[in-house]
């Protein structure tokens, strides 16, 4: 017992938990032919979850260790610029086009979230916690703080919201026989994020392209819409 106790207080031990987990689900996913269904990301919550449960962890204790990560996000945000860059002459071509499908797709995340927890009489906090469930964590938990919401909830939230993307991602791609890859990374980065980002540079360096550049669209277009909308739906 004294040496879990010692051991579990060392932010080392933390960060050699996460990474040996991913590890693990990676290893995992790559032997059930890369389905959606063992997702690294979804597998390696499940299983952290799990352990800090079972060993009566706070999250707070298990974040000190982490936190290594988590600061790498950023770094890793930026690094999506590079195949932007690879490709930019197709984006550029086709700039007005994504825009439309950008502004389309965040207003239809926004209002038809608020619309399904309005017909299920959900608290206020809990819809304006809904509301950014398609952007990037960081940028929802911001918003969130700002409009009233739970962040911790909006959180969690975004997280199933990148995990379903994925997961419906190959059935709808085949009910309408999308096969451009950056429409296809396009579509994961604007309803995924994140999780879709991750899975569409899987598909091809194209298609996490145009993943990267829809994610940050939808962020940077939702910290501006979100407030337009709630107030025009009577939130406010």
């Amino acid at each position: 017992m004294e040496f879990w106790v010692y051991f579990a207080a060392k932010p080392l031990f933390w960060l050699i938990v996460t990474l040996a987990v991913f590890m693990f689900a990676l290893a995992l996913n790559r032997r059930s032919g890369g389905t959606p269904f063992l997702h690294p990301v979804l597998v390696s919550m499940a299983v952290i979850i799990s352990f800090l449960l079972v060993t009566g962890t706070r999250y707070e204790t298990y974040f000190e260790g982490a936190q290594f990560i988590h600061f790498l996000l950023g770094p890793a945000t930026v690094a999506l610029a590079v195949p932007l860059f690879d490709h930019f002459e197709r984006i550029k071509k086709m700039w007005f086009v994504l825009l439309v499908a950008c502004i389309s797709g965040a207003v239809t995340a926004i209002v038809s979230v608020l619309l399904v927890g309005l017909m299920f009489d959900l608290p206020t906090e809990v819809l304006l916690s809904l509301a950014p469930k398609s952007v990037t964590s960081p940028i929802a938990i911001g918003i969130v703080e700002k409009i009233g919401g739970y962040p911790s909830l909006a959180a969690g939230l975004v997280l199933i919201t990148g995990a379903m993307g994925c997961l419906m991602s190959a059935l709808v791609f085949k009910l309408l026989n999308v096969t451009d890859d950056a429409v296809k990374g396009f579509t994961l980065g604007l309803a995924a994020h994140g999780f879709g980002t991750a899975y569409a540079f899987e598909t091809s360096a194209v298609a996490g392209a145009f993943a990267g550049l829809a994610m940050g669209m939808t962020g940077l277009l939702t910290a501006f819409l979100l407030p337009v909308v709630i107030s025009l739906m009577g939130f406010n």
